[in-house]
C-alpha cells in the first residue's frame, strides 16, 4: 500500500532516536516545522486580530519588536527547512516546514496588514496557543530529554497527536471556556454581599500571603472537585479521559474533557475572583498553574522523599495516574499534600515509581469519541 504524505511526516516525527542524530537533518526538520508554525500563527493573528487573537496579548502585537521577530522566524524556518531537505534521505519533515513558511509568506508575513472581518464578538486563541505552547515546549521538551524518568520514551510518544490537539483546542477555545467558567463567581459577586467584609480583609494583606492563601484555598477547593470526579459514577467517565494517557509528559495533562475544564476552572476561579484577592496575584497565579500542570505530569527523574510531603512533585502526581490497586483514588492535592495527609488518600511510599499508567476501562481514542464518552460509557 501506498504511503501518503501525512504517513511519512508521522513515520519521520515518530522515527527512534538512533535515526534522530545530530546531521541527519531530523532536528532542523522539526525545529523548522516549530518556527513555521510559530510564524504562520502570529501572521494569523495579526491578520484576523477580531478572530485569532486575545485583547489581553495586544500590547505584544503593538511592540514595535515583533514584526521583525516574526519575520526572522519565518527565515529561520526557512533555512532549516531547506537544510533538512539537503540532509535527510526522507523529505516529509523539510517539506512541511517549508509549505507551512511559504503559506505564511502568502498571507503577509511580517508586513501583514489586519482585514476587516466581521465582528462576531468571538475570538480563537491561537497566539495564546502559540505563547502558551512555545512557554511550556521550550522549558519541558529540553529537560525532559537532559533528565528523563524514563529514558526510552520520546516527545513523540504513543497518543502524542491528541494530547496536543487537546493542548490547541483549550488554548484557541479559552474565551469560550473563561466566559462559561465565571459564571458562578460572577452570581457569587452580584447576590452574596455579606462578603464584603471579607474581601476587604483579604485584599489588605501583604501580597505574599494573598498569594500563598489563593494557593492553598484553590487547592483545597479543587481536591474535593476532584476527589468527587472520582467518586461519583457519571463524573468519572469525564476524567476517565484525563486518566486515559498510557504515557506521562508534559503534554499529557492537557487530555482534559471540555466539561471537566470548564467546571474545573469555575471552581478554580471561586476563591479566586470572590474574596478580594488582587489582580496581580490572580494574573501570577493561573501562570503558575500553567506551568505547575505541566511539571506533575513531566517526564522528569527525581524521587524528592522529602519535598514530596510538602509540595506535589512529579512521582506524587504520577502515583494519582498510576495503574497499580495502590494508586486508585490517592493523591488528589494540585499543590499541597498535606490536604490528602488530613483527608486519607495520601500515598507517596519512598523512592517508588508506577510501573503503568491508564485506566482498566477502555476509553476510545480520538477527541470527539472521547467527548462523547461520558455519556455513552457503561458503568460496571
Amino acid at each position: 500500500m501506498q504511503r501518503t504524505f501525512w504517513d511519512n511526516l508521522k513515520r519521520d516525527l515518530e522515527a527512534p532516536i538512533e535515526a534522530r542524530g545530530f546531521g541527519s537533518g531530523w532536528f532542523a526538520g522539526f525545529f523548522g516545522i516549530v518556527l513555521a508554525f510559530v510564524g504562520a500563527g502570529m501572521v494569523a493573528a495579526l491578520r484576523w486580530p477580531d478572530w485569532f487573537s486575545m485583547p489581553e496579548l495586544d500590547v505584544i502585537r503593538a511592540w514595535g519588536g515583533f514584526r521583525p521577530l516574526v519575520h526572522a522566524t519565518l527565515l529561520a524556518s526557512y533555512g532549516l527547512a531547506l537544510l533538512s531537505l539537503l540532509l535527510r534521505p526522507r523529505k516529509a519533515l523539510g517539506a512541511t516546514a517549508l509549505v507551512m513558511a511559504l503559506g505564511a509568506t502568502i498571507l503577509g508575513g511580517a508586513a501583514v496588514q489586519p482585514q476587516e472581518t466581521r465582528d462576531w464578538g468571538v475570538f480563537f486563541g491561537i497566539d495564546f496557543f502559540v505563547v502558551n505552547m512555545v512557554a511550556t515546549g521550550l522549558m519541558f521538551a529540553p529537560l525532559e530529554r537532559l533528565f528523563p524518568r524514563n529514558g526510552g520514551q520520546r516527545l513523540f510518544r504513543q497518543e502524542w497527536r491528541e494530547d496536543l490537539f487537546y493542548f490547541l483546542l483549550s488554548s484557541m477555545l479559552v474565551q469560550l471556556i473563561t466566559f462559561l467558567a465565571l459564571a458562578p463567581s460572577g452570581y457569587v459577586n452580584t447576590h452574596w454581599g455579606w462578603l464584603n467584609g471579607t474581601r476587604t480583609a483579604i485584599s489588605g494583606l501583604p501580597w505574599l500571603v494573598q498569594f500563598a492563601l489563593a494557593m492553598l484555598l484553590t487547592d483545597l477547593a479543587q481536591y474535593w472537585f476532584h476527589r468527587l470526579f472520582h467518586r461519583v459514577p457519571f463524573l468519572w467517565g469525564f476524567h476517565a479521559v484525563h486518566h486515559s494517557a498510557k504515557a506521562m509528559d508534559w503534554l499529557a495533562g492537557a487530555r482534559m474533557h471540555f466539561i471537566e475544564i470548564v467546571l474545573l476552572r469555575g471552581v478554580t476561579s471561586l476563591p479566586l475572583l470572590t474574596l478580594g484577592f488582587l489582580p496581580s496575584v490572580m494574573q501570577a497565579y493561573v501562570g503558575l498553574v500553567y506551568v505547575y500542570a505541566s511539571l506533575v505530569h513531566a517526564n522528569l527523574r527525581g524521587d524528592f522523599n522529602g519535598l514530596g510531603k510538602w509540595l506535589v512533585v512529579p512521582r506524587f502526581h504520577h502515583w494519582h495516574h498510576a495503574i497499580e490497586a495502590e494508586g486508585v483514588d490517592k493523591n488528589f492535592a494540585i499543590h499541597f499534600p498535606i490536604l490528602d495527609r488530613i483527608f486519607g488518600t495520601y500515598y507517596f511510599p519512598e523512592g517508588k515509581w508506577p510501573q503503568g499508567y491508564g485506566v482498566p476501562e477502555q476509553v476510545p481514542s480520538g477527541y470527539l469519541a472521547q467527548m462523547k464518552y461520558p455519556f455513552v460509557r457503561k458503568q460496571a
